[in-house]
């Protein structure tokens, strides 16, 4: 399948987190092929958005949002936890989208190994994707777009009547307008 392009991203943050859904997130590791079809997504739009990291201006940690549309912006949390966004739209505007679920399509094994886990949990949370596919903060800043080790592909095309749309999770430090929107995309 074909790996998505640059222009895919450049798009508007909300189109990217909906067409998303169905994509195939791979991730080439110690000659393993680890993938998934991404199920849900939340997106993140700059400066105005007090949800997103950008909100309160550029610094170290989140310096990757504000390039290029396409980079892997992965981030730690609670001392113990990898996040994986896509940074989305033109380079100075700090959006991106969170890869929130996948359903394992290769490597499910690997993935079980990884996370000490089995069934319906194995990847139904951005950190369980991450620890699943052994993504961590060595590939924050990494291109997705060129095809090598971490990666989205075209997968399935998902039909709009099974994409729900809801507030984002674990966002209680927003904003109400920001923890109102519906910016979380799940296929139902």
């Amino acid at each position: 399948m074909g790996i998505l392009t640059r222009s895919f991203f450049e798009q508007d943050t909300l189109s990217v987190a909906r067409e998303l859904l169905g994509k195939k997130l791979v991730h080439n590791l110690d000659g393993q092929r680890l993938s998934g079809m991404i199920i849900e997504t939340e997106a993140y739009i700059g400066t105005t958005d007090t949800a997103c990291h950008a909100s309160k201006g550029k610094t170290p940690r989140n310096a990757v949002m504000f390039g290029k549309a396409g980079i892997a912006y992965i981030y730690f949390v609670y001392g113990m936890h990898y996040m994986l966004n896509v940074v989305t739209e033109a380079e100075g505007n700090p959006c991106a989208v969170l890869i929130r679920a996948i359903m394992p399509v290769e490597g499910r094994a690997e993935m079980q190994n990884r996370r000490k886990k089995s069934g319906k949990n194995l990847t139904d949370g951005p950190a369980k994707v991450c620890q699943a596919m052994g993504i961590d903060k060595g590939l924050n800043g990494w291109d997705l777009t060129r095809g090598e080790s971490l990666r989205i592909e075209e997968y399935q095309k998902i039909s709009s009547d099974r994409i729900q749309r809801t507030p984002r999770i674990g966002i209680n430090y927003a904003a109400q307008k920001d923890k109102d929107a519906l910016w979380r995309f799940r296929v139902g």
